[in-house]
């Protein structure tokens, strides 16, 4: 195969384009967690909830434009690639002093922040497969009738999925998947969307209040705060994706630059999702006000196809979205076991090409190592979800400890030494203003998240799904 311009530098061949990036990108940003957004929103209050719905919106895309510079060093169109989050940590902060542990910090967070996601995603999966389950029980025969059932049989169906996902080699191999993810995900919020605006035409009035802490009347004043707290964190981190913008950068194939087209791809995602984050949460918040659930789909019964296949499409987002950060962890760790111990020529290393066509060519290839660490690793993470199947909860408290430094701290530290700025100048001090309301973020999140972990551990029982 001939070089192109996209290879001629590190000698790797890249196919990746602004469209597909955006696809990754749109994976990585929009989760399940929109649903939960009517719910911080009707904590916050008509004022406060849409500002930082579009304040940190405008916040993130900013920091991950500066981020998008930090691909290549020192220059940032023609420098050395940096492949990865943690690359640039490396390559950037390492000239403070601190740089080691600097990347053992960013790492930690980093992967932990990502497998947390495959783990919650697993949960998530088996929620919402249980709730379309239980509704269409409901609608056959009666709301009395017992219509609850076992999530860990969905549960090991999910880690199955996954295994035969994950045989896929790399991030790039799976755009098609993102693309999956990024349909289905427009697809469930658009239809929760269209219920809103269904009940909100029907009942003639906007619920809801612009005071701060008055969803639920009866809740004490401090679990009113806590959720205050929580549904802050719950916005600030729904737009966040700088744990995997470099890898998806490292997809893109020049011209045009690679900082270029990622900023587009940035635009794109942030502005596409600031845009349905803003209507589903309002609306939202409108049609029920105090009342707006967690879940936003389990707020609707009626109609029940148009339901169930929100609950579907919510499901096919989560086993396809989580290849995305699945292949971001199997790629850090086949590279760093490949440098330790790998033995090439090997039974355990050997590439086995399968070809399913001669004429056509089509062919698959199978490398033991791959297949056993990669399984093993899926195994692992559909068993600790099983074994805490409150985990949302502490996926709440790993976003508030993260978002700070992964999201803020270290992008903009690392745009300060790529550009040369100087401490103590205009720019240095809107830097550290923007880094200290952020942190201010992070630390009241994690309060509402512990407060949220202490609520779910007086009803949860390992290995016990409610359903």
């Amino acid at each position: 195969m001939e070089m192109d311009a996209s290879s001629a530098d590190d000698g790797r061949v890249r196919t990746g384009t602004v469209w597909t990036a955006t696809a990754h990108a749109f994976t990585a940003i929009v989760g399940s967690g929109i649903l939960a957004l009517p719910w911080s929103v009707a904590q916050l209050g008509w004022i406060l909830g849409p500002f930082f719905l579009l304040f940190f919106a405008a916040v993130t895309c900013y920091i991950a434009f500066l981020l998008c510079d930090c691909y290549r060093t020192p220059d940032p169109v023609k420098g050395r690639r940096n492949y990865t989050y943690m690359d640039a940590v490396r390559a950037l902060l390492d000239l403070t002093g601190a740089g080691p542990k600097h990347v053992l910090i960013s790492g930690i967070m980093q992967y932990s922040m990502l497998w947390g996601i495959m783990i919650g995603f697993t949960i998530t999966a088996v929620i919402s497969t249980a709730t379309m389950k239980r509704s269409t029980c409901f609608h056959e025969k009666g709301p009395r009738a017992k219509c609850g059932g076992s999530g860990i049989s969905y549960m090991l169906a999910f880690g199955a999925l996954e295994i035969l996902l994950s045989q896929f080699p790399n991030l790039e191999k799976v755009t098609f998947l993102s693309v999956i993810a990024t349909l289905t995900s427009l697809a469930y919020a658009l239809i929760a969307l269209c219920l809103s605006i269904a009940k909100f035409s029907i009942q003639h009035e906007a619920k809801g209040t612009i005071m701060v802490a008055m969803a639920r009347e009866g809740l004490a004043t401090s679990t009113k705060i806590w959720r205050v707290f929580q549904a802050l964190g719950n916005i600030a981190f729904s737009y966040t994706y700088s744990m995997l913008l470099l890898e998806i950068q490292d997809t893109l194939k020049s011209p045009p630059a690679e900082n270029k087209a990622m900023k587009r791809v940035t635009l794109y995602a942030i502005g596409g999702t600031a845009l349905f984050y803003t209507s589903l949460g309002c609306m939202g918040y409108a049609a029920f006000g105090a009342d707006a659930p967690g879940n936003y789909l389990t707020g609707f019964y009626k109609p029940l196809w148009l339901v169930d296949i929100a609950n579907l499409a919510v499901i096919i987002h989560l086993i396809v979205g989580y290849q995305l950060f699945a292949q971001t962890i199997f790629a850090i760790n086949e590279k760093s076991l490949a440098t330790r111990w790998q033995a090439p020529g090997s039974f355990f290393n050997k590439i086995y090409t399968v070809r399913f066509h001669r004429k056509q060519n089509y062919s698959f290839q199978l490398i033991p190592s791959r297949i056993l660490l990669r399984t093993g690793f899926v195994v692992l993470t559909t068993l600790v979800a099983m074994l805490f199947p409150f985990f949302n909860a502490i996926l709440g408290l790993l976003g508030s400890i993260s978002f700070w430094p992964l999201t803020v701290y270290f992008p903009l530290n690392m745009y300060i030494v790529q550009a040369k700025i100087k401490r103590g100048n205009s720019t240095w001090i809107m830097f550290q203003v923007l880094s200290l309301l952020c942190l201010v973020v992070s630390l009241v999140s994690a309060v509402g998240s512990v407060a949220d972990i202490l609520e779910h551990l007086k009803h949860a029982q390992l290995f016990h799904i409610n359903l």
